[in-house]
């Protein structure tokens, strides 16, 4: 059975917990599984480098000064002896050494050097050497016959609690070799491991549980808007999906919104063309329907047998089909029409070539009914369009004009340049508009002059205005009851 996919907001804060989880799984890794190793490697990657800087500046005569910083920045302990564990120097971090004594900001040498017992002594399994400054460690012995069987003069090795690090050296002031003796004890995190996991419990709880309602909360503010939205997406196309979004929130939701709110005006747009199609086309529909049907019934009932009657009855069948065709046809270019989104890719037109091609056109086409066009066409005017379209247009103009022209049988067409402007007009000598009829006469469906003259659907001028939107242009009309009128095409250069 397929499970319903979880919502939004509860897939946002489940992804917030999976990341909370995974952030505190890794703290809590680095903080105890490898804590004692990390400390481990780093103290040993350090103590080596100490070292390493005693041993290169060894034969300097601030040398002595230089450890002591080593030894009090880096919690060491250093011995430098001679190759028979004879103490030259020993210094740690917490107390001076033993060879020299601090008085007023100098170092002096110690008045009680020879007081230390001639005798090797033990203390807690610590070996005191006669002679010697500093109590020296219960495995120094072992350390220097490591160093004194080594191939390269350096011992290194571990034990459960220290790191030790040794070499030979050419130390200040001796005459022979010396040996460095470095050591780190390595077992002073364990007891911080139990007090940080300790730490960590309490504030892993208090993390998560804030996480948790803090994510929560988030969850529900980025999901409030996609709700909104998708409500709102509910209810595209109807009259009840005005609704006010609350814009801000990040930009690609305001991009979203103001893509539904374009979809849904497209979508009005859509059902009240529908609606102004059933309610305007439909008598043009049904009136050449009915005509084809009703003559089609005469033939077959009464002409059948009549071959000049038959005739005339099919020529009337075919001129309402032709009819009905040129209906859907215009009705199917200005559906695409509508639907263009925006600016087309556009080319250089010739304007002049493509008005004189259509002059002739129509000359040649009516030149049976004695029409005559008036030509002034001005030379090499060009614009920046979609041919096909601009050409539709004027020839619906010219076709317009041709069905009113009336008995003077003239056409004008002219085309020129006025300012930044170029004009297309296409003039007749009819019966003219009225001025309340010129203010609706590009409406789409506007059909009181066609059905008065020649015209089809209504939609002739109508695509001519659309054409001309496309390309940032206007449509005007100036005409007077009884002269004629002059369709005018205003188009950018």
């Amino acid at each position: 059975m397929k499970t319903r996919p979880k919502s939004f907001k509860t897939k946002l804060w489940l992804y917030f917990v999976l990341f909370t989880a995974i952030i505190f799984s890794v703290l809590w890794l680095l903080q105890t599984v490898f804590f004692q190793s990390f400390y481990n490697a780093m103290l040993i990657h350090n103590t080596k480098e100490v070292a390493d800087r005693i041993i290169a500046h060894s034969d300097q005569s601030n040398i002595n000064e230089q450890i002591d910083e080593l030894t009090h920045d880096n919690n060491i302990l250093v011995f430098i002896t001679d190759t028979n564990g004879k103490t030259i120097y020993s210094s740690d971090a917490f107390n001076q050494p033993d060879k020299r004594m601090r008085k007023n900001d100098e170092w002096e040498p110690r008045d009680n050097i020879d007081q230390l017992p001639e005798k090797p002594q033990f203390s807690d399994g610590v070996m005191v050497k006669p002679g010697n400054l500093r109590v020296l460690p219960q495995h120094y012995d072992e350390f220097l016959a490591t160093l004194r069987s080594s191939e390269e003069h350096r011992a290194e090795y571990s034990t459960e609690s220290l790191y030790i690090y040794g070499a030979y050296i050419d130390y200040y002031g001796q005459s022979e070799k010396a040996v460095l003796y470095v050591s780190a004890a390595i077992d002073t995190v364990g007891p911080s491991v139990a007090i940080i996991s300790m730490q960590l419990v309490w504030v892993t709880v208090l993390s998560v549980l804030i996480g948790f309602v803090l994510s929560w909360f988030i969850a529900k503010r980025f999901a409030r808007p996609v709700d909104h939205l998708r409500e709102k997406a509910k209810k595209l196309g109807e009259s009840s999906y005005r609704t006010e979004f609350e814009k801000g929130f990040c930009s690609e939701l305001d991009e979203l919104n103001g893509a539904l709110d374009t979809t849904n005006e497209k979508l009005l747009r859509a059902k009240d063309f529908q609606m102004e199609l059933l309610a305007n086309v439909s008598h043009d529909l049904r009136t050449p329907l009915t005509m084809i049907k009703g003559y089609a019934e005469m033939i077959q009932d009464i002409s059948w047998n009549d071959e000049e009657q038959c005739k005339s009855d099919l020529s009337v069948i075919i001129k309402e089909a032709d009819r009905l065709t040129s209906l859907v046809n215009e009705i199917l270019e200005y559906s695409e029409l509508q639907t263009e989104g925006g600016r087309k890719e556009f080319e250089t037109v010739d304007l002049s070539s493509m008005m004189e091609r259509i002059a002739d056109t129509f000359e040649t086409l009516y030149k049976p009914d004695g029409l005559h066009v008036e030509r002034k066409i001005g030379k090499d005017i060009t614009v920046s369009g979609d041919a096909g379209l601009l050409e539709r247009a004027v020839y619906n103009l010219m076709d317009n004009a041709v069905r009113h022209t009336g008995d003077s049988k003239t056409v004008k067409v002219a085309l020129y340049t006025e300012k930044e402007r170029i004009m297309i007009d296409v003039t007749d000598y009819g019966n003219g508009i009225s001025k309340e009829e010129a203010e609706r006469i590009f409406e789409r469906y506007y059909t009181s002059r066609q059905r008065s003259g020649k015209g089809v659907s209504g939609l002739g001028l109508a695509i001519v205005s659309r054409i001309v939107q496309l390309h940032q242009g206007k449509c005007l009309v100036e005409s007077e009851l009884g002269k004629g009128s002059t369709f005018r095409i205003e188009l950018k250069k």
